[in-house]
């Protein structure tokens, strides 16, 4: 509690988020902790003699993975038939919000009858999110996020692979051809782990409808936004605040 969230960096407690804001139970059974952007001194860090190697291994981990989400928006831009350098050159890799969230999930803490999820159903805020996992069963997704009733599919884990979610914004820039996930965690039975990796635009960044993603039969389905107000609603209401 030391490191308590700030900034959206540090430590979150049990029960202190909502993704699933219609939902009328108390928050997430989770707790996790922020770790942001290497370049603005936001992060909250605990002592190095209390976790000796922990910040420059997690400095090391951020930088990997932003390294390797750019690669991977690369091959997205070519996917559109973009430039490789689409997203580089719309500005939303100049400062991108960038960050790790390690995630612990305790086993069944529910003794009462009331309905609580590790992570109620939600979708991710940005372009992408990468996520590896502990192995422990427990994340869904649902592929027709339209329709009701919603269907829920357990996701596999795989040694040695990340698993990719698409962000709401990427669904933004694509018209909906990229969806964003809709995925949720049930409440495990023994505790789980999983370290998720959230990259959003530069905050300045305008998310708008790509033009060949868009005609007059299929126009654009989402107004243009700048990504930080969009992400500040998002956490606004995930929070309560």
């Amino acid at each position: 509690m030391k490191l308590v969230t700030k900034n959206h960096r540090g430590y979150t407690a049990l029960h202190a988020e909502k993704l699933d804001t219609t939902l009328t139970t108390r928050g997430d059974s989770k707790e996790s902790f922020y770790i942001g952007p290497l370049t603005d001194d936001l992060n909250q860090w605990p002592l190095e003699e209390d976790l000796p190697s922990w910040r420059c291994t997690m400095e090391t981990y951020h930088q990997k993975l932003l390294s390797s989400v750019t690669k991977l928006l690369s091959l997205i831009a070519l996917s559109l038939k973009l430039e490789e350098d689409f997203f580089e050159k719309v500005g939303a890799l100049i400062e991108p919000l960038a960050f790790i969230r390690l995630l612990h999930y305790p086993g069944d803490l529910n003794s009462s009858s009331e309905e609580i999820f590790g992570a109620s159903a939600h979708s991710d805020y940005g372009m992408v999110t990468l996520l590896v996992t502990d192995g422990v069963p427990g994340l869904q997704i649902c592929r027709e996020k339209s329709k009701q009733p919603r269907v829920w599919e357990d996701v596999p884990s795989m040694s040695g692979a990340f698993i990719v979610n698409i962000g709401d914004m990427m669904e933004g820039w694509t018209n909906g051809l990229f969806r964003s996930t809709l995925h949720r965690v049930l409440q495990p039975r023994q505790d789980r782990y999983s370290v998720a990796f959230f990259t959003n635009p530069s905050k300045d960044c305008i998310v708008e409808c790509l033009e060949s993603c868009c005609t007059e039969s299929c126009p654009p389905r989402f107004p243009p936004i700048k990504a930080i107000d969009y992400l500040e609603e998002r956490v606004r209401l995930t929070y309560g605040l």
